[in-house]
């Protein structure tokens, strides 16, 4: 199965943790959008903090929400 390498990469900080493993994140202008961790973080039973900085892939066509692809800081 091939990778999505559409859409466009932009950095953001976690404001707040929602049940199943998807987060609230803040980007730089002030946008807030649904961040959903990938299958890695969720096979891992990594976690998110708010106030952590991630990095979010969007898609072009909804900028509602987006892919966390950042690994968590200890």
């Amino acid at each position: 199965m091939a990778r999505r390498e559409n859409g466009f990469k932009v950095e953001g900080v976690i404001v707040e943790a929602l049940p199943n493993t998807t987060y609230r994140v803040q980007l730089a202008n002030g946008h807030r959008l649904l961040g959903f961790a990938t299958g890695k973080h969720k096979r891992q039973g990594l976690r998110f903090e708010p106030g952590q900085k991630v990095e979010v892939q969007l898609s072009e066509y909804d900028l509602s929400q987006g892919r966390i692809l950042t690994e968590p800081r200890a």
